[in-house]
């Protein structure tokens, strides 16, 4: 299935107003169990239009540095 930015719309106006339940554009329905699965949703369809693109998806680093001792 290739995504949309209308699909990426659908699943932000979910998690900004607390839904589990989003339509797509197409029609389809899908009721996630939680918001974290809508933000994992939302990051893979926004690799999806990435890769699609031809951009790079984004990727985090996270440094934990001590002092010695």
């Amino acid at each position: 299935m290739a995504f949309t930015q209308d699909d990426l719309t659908a699943i932000n106006d979910a998690i900004a107003t607390g839904e589990l339940e989003v339509q797509f554009a197409d029609g389809k329905r899908v009721r996630y169990r939680s918001i974290n699965e809508l933000m994992k949703a939302k990051q893979h369809i926004e690799d999806s239009i990435s890769s699609a693109s031809g951009k790079a998806p984004k990727r985090g680093l996270r440094l934990n540095v001590c002092k010695g001792v």
